[in-house]
């Protein structure tokens, strides 16, 4: 229940940052904004300020049941007689502005999804942050702690049966018959597990500052290396991710400007990542298991919580890189598509008929959300089997 509200929590700031993005955007240009609401479907509650003058503001705010999203009605974005025609329209409707405004509110959420997560790295940055050594080469003296960490369990194999969690330190691996251990490498690790032929192993590590210990009795599969291949062996293994891990924390000024960097990084990786999947989801080649719905997420943020804030944090800036770059696809319905309509009416000098764009969107609208049924389905019935295998 907790990583539900967590997630819930996450999803709403997220959601409300990105709207936040064109609403700010529209009023800046004096487009007129009729509502702005987190959530879709049955209204929660709502409320629309007064002016200054008493009489009621017209924008009304609101949170709807749906938490799954959010939207700003923007006067203008869904063209129709009312927001093409007449005075008020002309003055306030988004369609009657140049195209430059209208692409910057529509783009507003992308900006402001960015900006948010460069603002929660500079944050972590400043006050101190676990990142990998190789993160930030040339700040070795505001580097500390240096540690393997946990940093994913495969399902149902025998680390996680055991016990153990992501965030884990491991502090040491040795042989449940001897003191020989290996704390200096990951792969010094990978082989006391492997030489050990399949025997007990002991797992001595830190959990939230205390030393814990625990047995691990491996299990025997293919491992494939990671360099080709045709190398293919039978290894013991307990089903663990590992990763070098350091402390970082530097000077405000200076982590404003790695902050900057290191988001930027981030939104390239995710970018070329998207890129490389929709490449193959053309070939036919694309893996849907690859794609997180609303309940992998969910468990991501219930297991980054579990580990501390800097790593809820670190995961919500990560989310918030991807919310912006996936809006930023020329789909129809996400804030692309609606900027692609537009560089079409900038090169046909005129503006697309209202009814067909106004229906492709819709259209893209409900695809999408066909997609997220489908991806959330996929998932909630792995659980469920996951749940009865055990």
């Amino acid at each position: 229940m907790l990583t539900v509200i967590i997630f819930l929590i996450v999803l709403a700031v997220l959601i409300f940052v990105h709207e936040l993005g064109h609403f700010l955007f529209a009023k800046m240009f004096g487009i007129r904004v009729d509502a702005f609401k987190i959530g879709f479907g049955p209204k929660i509650f709502s409320w629309t300020p007064n002016k200054k003058d008493g009489t009621k503001g017209e924008t009304e705010y609101g949170l709807n049941l749906i938490p799954f999203g959010g939207y700003v009605k923007i006067f203008g974005e869904n063209p129709d007689d009312t927001s093409t025609h007449g005075p008020e329209a002309k003055k306030r409707s988004m369609v009657h502005k140049p195209r430059w405004q209208q692409a910057i509110v529509l783009v507003g959420g992308v900006l402001f999804n960015f900006l948010f997560a460069t603002i929660i790295y500079i944050g972590l940055l400043s006050h101190g942050m676990v990142t990998a050594p190789d993160n930030f080469p040339g700040y070795s003296q505001y580097l500390s702690n240096p540690r393997i960490m946990i940093t994913g369990l495969t399902d149902g194999l025998p680390a996680q049966k055991a016990g153990l969690k992501d965030g884990d330190v491991i502090v040491s691996v040795y042989k449940s018959a001897s003191s020989e251990s290996a704390t200096s490498t990951i792969q010094g690790i990978q082989q006391v597990i492997n030489a050990n032929n399949g025997s007990e192993v002991v797992v001595n590590y830190i959990r939230g500052g205390h030393a814990n210990l625990v047995h691990v009795l491996p299990t025997l599969g293919i491992a494939v290396s990671t360099t080709t291949l045709d190398n293919m062996a039978q290894k013991y293994f307990i089903g663990i991710q590992m990763a070098d891990a350091v402390d970082i924390k530097l000077p405000f000024f200076t982590a404003v400007y790695e902050g900057g960097v290191f988001s930027t990084e981030i939104l390239k990786i995710t970018a070329v990542g998207l890129y490389d999947f929709i490449g193959q989801a053309f070939h036919g080649k694309a893996d849907l298991s690859q794609v997180t719905g609303p309940v992998g997420i969910a468990k991501d943020v219930g297991d980054a919580f579990s580990v501390g804030i800097g790593s809820l944090l670190s995961l919500t800036a990560l989310i918030s890189i991807n919310l912006a770059i996936i809006n930023l696809l020329p789909f129809p319905a996400l804030d692309g598509g609606r900027v692609f309509f537009l560089a079409i009416e900038a090169v046909i000098r005129r503006r697309l008929p209202a009814n067909i764009t106004n229906w492709v969107n819709v259209v893209g609208f409900g695809l999408l959300m066909l997609l997220m049924v489908v991806i959330t389905y996929r998932e909630v019935a792995t659980e469920i089997m996951k749940h009865f295998a055990k």
